[in-house]
């Protein structure tokens, strides 16, 4: 029998409405396909008629590498996940029963389905934020004020959360909750010292929708104290280094019972319990894991490793550190008959079109030339060796690059299109 779809159109409008009636089936021990509105139809297309029986969800992932997969995750071990990180915010002296949960995601990210039955397995207020509130801080904080008396609990990707920073209502709103997780992207190094320095109560962490969203948290007081990285495995999750590969691994009950594709279930690989999660990291202060970048995005130039992230990272704060107006920055790889493989760097600037519409090309133009002044301070391997303008360049809703959509823009941009370097 085929996984139930709840109505996506119907989940998109009332958030509470789709919840009850994700709690119905869930309860009836369904397995529920919880599809974005744009991919009803692609997730129908993949859904198996044979799968691990219910309860369960169905859910979109892996889009920042290129491919979407649709991962099933059985309820018991989505209620592990909820569990552990309901002993980890008891370490941290907050009572998860007493909270606000709010949610400012759609049932289909693995991070607006959690919130939802974090509050449903643990306890406290589930406050539903509609997507638009988290655009308009003024209008968020006048929607929705946080009482003094239950601590309010939040999750946001560092999109969100810079763009709640560009205003003064949203960061003392931001002020009012107790704890803000940050995960699904690298937290820029700009935007984390901000956030220490207004004393946000920041967790950054790790985790991904085939394990159930958090497997790491990161202490708010040890991130205020400066301490880098996601902190450390959450009570019911263990994670280890590949020492191959340097790949993440995570072995946890909260894994994911496999995928649909073309009408098959693939179980999850693992092996001996473990499943490699395609991100690269490392350990760090505390035994914190820090991230390096995807597996599948390393890029061997001139004979170096260069991890096209971290150098993303680095220039983006540079650039921001000299006052110049960027607001995206993406580096993809090229073949290069000398060099191997050779970085090349989409520009979009800072300008009026934020609420999504395209920037000035000529904005973008002027940024080229002292980007690549800042760039030139970094090893051979790591400098662009073009720079294109891409006026509509931008990440996903939460966050994350859709590094193909850019790839095959790439390849559609005409020969000789921006800057070239030697």
């Amino acid at each position: 029998m085929r996984p139930l779809a709840l109505p996506a159109a119907a989940a998109a409008a009332d958030p509470a409405l789709a919840a009850a009636l994700l709690e119905q089936g869930l309860d009836a021990g369904a397995v529920i396909a919880l599809p974005a509105p744009a991919e009803a139809a692609a997730m129908a297309a993949a859904m198996a008629p044979q799968a691990p029986p219910g309860p369960a969800v169905v859910l979109g992932s892996g889009g920042s590498a290129g491919g979407r997969r649709w991962v099933q995750l059985g309820v018991a071990g989505l209620e592990a996940a909820a569990d552990g990180l309901g002993q980890w915010l008891l370490a941290q002296g907050v009572d998860p029963a007493a909270c606000q949960w709010l949610d400012p995601l759609p049932l289909h990210h693995v991070s607006g389905l959690m919130p939802w039955l974090r509050a449903r397995r643990l306890g406290g207020r589930l406050r539903w934020l509609a997507p638009a509130l988290l655009r308009d801080p003024a209008a968020l904080a006048a929607a929705c004020p946080l009482p003094a008396d239950q601590p309010a609990l939040l999750s946001l990707v560092p999109t969100q959360l810079r763009r709640l920073l560009e205003h003064g209502a949203g960061a003392e709103w931001l002020q009012g909750c107790r704890l803000i997780w940050v995960g699904g992207a690298a937290l820029p190094q700009d935007l984390a010292d901000r956030c220490r320095r207004l004393r946000l109560p920041i967790s950054p962490c790790y985790g991904s929708s085939e394990t159930g969203a958090m497997v790491t948290a990161l202490a708010p007081e040890l991130f205020l104290a400066g301490q880098a990285g996601c902190g450390a495995a959450l009570p019911h999750a263990q994670l280890r280094i590949d020492p191959a590969s340097a790949a993440v691994q995570v072995r946890a009950a909260s894994l994911a019972l496999g995928e649909h594709a073309a009408g098959r279930f693939q179980p999850l690989p693992l092996a001996a319990g473990w499943w490699s999660s395609g991100d690269l990291g490392r350990w760090g202060e505390g035994g914190s894991l820090e991230l390096l970048g995807r597996c599948d995005g390393a890029i061997s130039s001139g004979g170096e490793t260069v991890f096209p992230e971290q150098v993303e990272l680095q220039l983006t704060a540079a650039a921001r550190q000299a006052g110049l107006p960027l607001r995206h920055l993406l580096l993809l790889a090229e073949p290069d008959p000398l060099w191997g493989e050779r970085l090349v760097a989409l520009v979009r600037a800072e300008g009026p079109a934020r609420s999504g519409g395209a920037a000035p090309a000529g904005a973008a133009g002027a940024l080229i030339a002292p980007l690549v002044a800042l760039a030139a301070a970094l090893p051979p391997s790591q400098r662009p060796r073009r720079w294109l303008a891409c006026p509509e360049l931008a990440p996903s809703p939460l966050g994350k690059w859709e590094r193909q959509r850019w790839r095959d823009w790439l390849q559609r941009s005409q020969a000789g299109h921006g800057r070239d370097l030697p």
